[in-house]
């Protein structure tokens, strides 16, 4: 099968080579053409600077970049130039208004979409190991789950267009509570001058323990802030699920709060930290004892 990987960023570029091992033959393409001559230098694979041309004649294309307008201009594009019967997967995570849009583009022209955001990081990528979430047809699940094999653990049709990308809304909120919990607990033992390892290691066994725990209260710990996923992509994603909780009537107090604690971090210079710098942000508060 020959497959078109758009996006080789710190997601992309490792997803894009587990293809490679895997036997596709894959042609990378990247908005910044020396980003993708070093995926193709890295891996001996074919690159392509003109993304029309690449698409033609490929029975799959796989999106993962960073924005709305950056899926919807390549699909787009793609879709008056790929054969009927091929198949789009975007793993960007995005509205769930815009996969639905693209999926009513795709079809109009006979081509299958599926929104398919990942969960897992920039680790998850390079170890082969993300959690996938699809919105399409129930005919085309099988080659969706084919197709990204090399680099899942784990995929679930959550159902039509647009299904994918609001259970990533659901990751994230989730993800954004327990950050802050962890950031939290982690500056009371240390304003009450325990041993914060000592406090990881009685309750990260019992129901307060969770992966965030296990990976990140040690490098939250020693003020390590540079584990992958950004706090701008993070805030990206969670004025999607507040935008989208305007629409569905869900309630999401705490994700509008962290999301403000967010860009608080921001304006602190962590617009590249990672998700974790949440405890930067207390700790920033933290007056010494006298």
């Amino acid at each position: 099968m020959r497959i078109v990987f758009a996006g080789l960023g710190v997601m992309g570029a490792p997803m894009a080579g587990h293809l490679l091992r895997a036997g596709f033959e894959v042609v990378g393409y990247n908005r910044s053409v020396e980003k993708a001559a070093a995926w193709g230098a890295a891996h001996q694979a074919a690159f392509s600077a003109d993304f029309e041309d690449a698409v033609v004649g490929a029975e799959a294309l796989i999106l993962c970049v960073g924005r709305d307008d950056d899926v919807r201009d390549l699909v787009t594009r793609a879709a008056d130039r790929m054969a009927a019967s091929s198949l789009i997967v975007d793993h960007t995570t995005t509205s769930a208004r815009l996969a639905r849009e693209m999926f009513a583009l795709c079809a109009s022209k006979h081509i299958h979409f599926c929104d398919a955001p990942v969960s897992g990081g920039q680790a998850g990528a390079v170890n082969g190991a993300l959690s996938v979430m699809a919105g399409c047809e129930d005919t085309v699940f099988d080659r969706v789950t084919a197709l990204t094999a090399p680099y899942t653990k784990s995929i679930t049709r959550i159902g039509e267009a647009g299904a994918g990308q609001t259970a990533k809304m659901c990751n994230q909120i989730a993800i954004a509570g327990a950050v802050q919990g962890i950031a939290e607990a982690l500056h009371f033992a240390k304003c009450a001058e325990i041993d914060p390892d000592l406090v990881l290691q009685a309750i990260s066994q019992g129901a307060a323990g969770s992966w965030q725990m296990s990976n990140r209260w040690g490098t939250m710990n020693e003020g390590q802030y540079d584990f992958g996923f950004a706090v701008d992509w993070m805030r990206k994603d969670l004025g999607i699920a507040l935008d989208e909780a305007r629409t569905n009537g869900a309630h999401l107090s705490v994700a509008a709060l962290v999301d403000q604690f967010y860009s608080e971090v921001q304006a602190m210079g962590g617009q590249r930290w990672d998700t974790s710098s949440l405890h930067a942000r207390l700790e920033a508060r933290r007056k010494p004892k006298i």
